[in-house]
């Protein structure tokens, strides 16, 4: 299938790569995730550091210190998908395939290049994921199915006093590691097909942080693109300096219920479903309030 037929505005561009990267006083991992990345690929690569607000140095001190890297200083943390949409957006037409990643990863070698071969290989693909490894060399489920009210329900009431329930399991997909097609990937790390990306308007600005993933792999679904996951093309993630203090990983808890309740609400509009949604909403209410209270 020519790309050019998928449904949805599709602009040409040129066949250039760039990265953007929201940073949020990112520490020394800033200097790790550019660092690898020369060895990522053999391809020129323009980055992009979309700042919301740092207060640590770092972004400038790498924008001064790297010719091919480009400072966006947006003046307030405004979230990480509407971040990424702005990094994107300073980018010329020349750049047709983007990298959205978190500023705490490291890449492996050759992993960016592996990613355009797949692109390659999956014309329709809009979206590509790497395998994900955490520091301890486990495997992150970066390439999930699309969470129904019932697996959600499932995942997130039991997931976690018994990981290896069936919605979790379904969900996750971990016994699959070949390369294959997703529900959504992890927005740590994606390569977009930059046509694909403009063709369902980007990341929902409405998610401050998570779920923007979920909804914008679900929405390149349906406009008729594909979400890929390749798992020759490995990137190890570190864990951001940002979010490691007690009061940014409480409001994380928080972002990530209220994005929960945001994402399958949506998907439940009108009357019918309104005492699904209130139950939904005391739920995860509660639920965010247990895992902020044991976080503290």
């Amino acid at each position: 299938m020519d790309p050019s037929t998928v449904d949805g505005p599709v602009r040409t561009y040129g066949d250039e790569l760039a990265v953007v990267t929201v940073t949020y006083s990112p520490g020394r991992t800033l200097d790790a995730f550019l660092d690898s990345l020369n060895a990522a690929t053999d391809r020129p690569v323009q980055v992009v550091l979309a700042d919301n607000g740092s207060v640590d140095g770092a972004p400038e001190r790498a924008a001064e210190a790297r010719e091919n890297v480009t400072l966006l200083r947006i003046g307030e943390n405004v979230g990480y998908g509407a971040g990424a949409n702005r990094g994107v957006a300073e980018l010329g037409p020349e750049v047709g395939w983007v990298i959205v990643a978190n500023p705490d990863l490291e890449w492996g070698p050759g992993s960016i290049d592996a990613l355009l071969a797949a692109a390659a290989r999956h014309p329709r693909a809009g979206a590509l994921g790497p395998l994900i490894r955490e520091p301890s060399g486990e495997v992150y489920p970066s390439a999930r199915e699309l969470p129904s009210l019932g697996a959600g329900a499932g995942h997130a009431v039991i997931g976690t006093v018994w990981p290896d329930n069936p919605w979790t399991r379904a969900y996750r997909r971990p016994e699959e590691p070949a390369e294959r097609t997703a529900g959504w990937l992890s927005g740590s790390c994606l390569l977009l097909r930059r046509a694909a990306f403009d063709s369902v308007d980007g990341f929902d600005s409405r998610y401050f942080m998570y779920f923007e993933d979920v909804d914008l792999g679900e929405r390149i679904g349906k406009a008729g693109w594909q979400n890929v996951y390749v798992p020759s093309a490995e990137v190890v993630h570190l864990g951001g300096v940002s979010t490691g203090k007690p009061e940014v990983s409480a409001r994380m808890l928080a972002e990530h219920h209220r994005s929960a309740y945001r994402y399958l609400a949506d998907r439940h509009p009108g009357p019918r479903w309104a005492p699904v949604r209130a139950a939904l909403r005391a739920g995860l209410g509660v639920r965010s309030r247990l895992a902020t209270r044991s976080a503290a």
